[in-house]
C-alpha cells in the first residue's frame, strides 16, 4: 500500500499508533483524577499505578537500539 511493506506499515502503526494511545490514556487518567478531586498525592499514586505498565513499552524503544536486537 503506498509503496510501504506490510512491516514498515506494523512498525509505524505500533510506534505511533500506540504511542497515541498511550497519551490519551494519560489524558483519561488526569481527567479520572481531577473529577474525584484526589489532591497531589492521589494524583501521584493514580498516575504510579494506572500508568505503570506504559514505562515498560516505552523503555522497549530505548533498550532496543542500545542492545542492537
Amino acid at each position: 500500500m503506498f509503496g510501504f511493506t506490510e512491516e514498515q506499515i506494523a512498525s509505524f502503526g505500533l510506534t505511533f499508533g500506540v504511542g497515541g494511545f498511550m497519551l490519551y490514556m494519560l489524558f483519561i487518567i488526569g481527567q479520572l483524577a481531577r473529577e474525584s478531586k484526589a489532591g497531589k498525592f492521589g494524583t501521584f499514586v493514580l498516575f504510579l499505578g494506572l500508568a505503570f505498565g506504559m514505562v515498560g513499552f516505552a523503555a522497549k524503544f530505548i533498550i532496543q537500539p542500545i542492545s542492537g536486537s
